[in-house]
């Protein structure tokens, strides 16, 4: 049975583990090295300190995971946030990347977010499918901007209003 919860230092090890052929065999993501479990479980405490990191399990194991963090450095962008999913190979069509986006969208509700970003290399139809379905809409596309297993790759962006209208979120100046 699958289910979701908030991540733990102790998760580290399986959320590098799942990471890892991401960042070796594909361009899915651009980091070019893979995270230690240690860099891992520091990124995961940063990730709940300020946002969220959660992980989905499947009798016990960890297939998955999802966080938010900083979408940008200014002040103006405390409101908005960048998301990611994670899964086990061979775990995609699963319902894990919808349950854990699931989570993780509403606990950024409750502390606040507006909005939520999707930065997504392509082609990955099954990430473009997955953001669709949850309500993201694509905004556009960084043109070349990464380069990584000896080609240019471009970026998808997409965007999920967490939060609507045009009030000022509070604390806003």
């Amino acid at each position: 049975m699958l289910t979701v919860r908030d991540a733990v230092e102790a998760d580290a090890p399986a959320c590098a583990l799942i990471y890892r052929p991401y960042v070796t065999d594909t361009a899915i993501t651009f980091e070019s090295v893979p995270p230690s479990p240690s860099e891992m479980s520091a990124r995961i405490v940063a990730a709940t300190a300020t946002h969220a990191w959660f992980v989905a399990e499947i009798d016990g194991e960890v297939v998955g995971y999802a966080y938010a963090r900083p979408f940008a450095a200014r002040d103006a962008y405390r409101w908005s946030c960048e998301v990611s999913v994670y899964l086990q190979t061979g775990r995609r069509r699963t319902g894990a990347g919808r349950a854990l986006y699931e989570a993780l969208l509403a606990r950024l509700v409750e502390r606040g977010f507006r909005v939520a970003v999707a930065k997504m290399t392509i082609p990955n139809d099954a990430s473009l499918g997955l953001h669709a379905a949850m309500g993201f809409i694509e905004v556009g596309v960084h043109r070349r901007i990464g380069f990584k297993g000896g080609a240019w790759h471009d970026v998808a962006i997409a965007q999920l209003e967490l939060v609507t209208g045009d009030a000022a979120p509070p604390g806003a100046a």
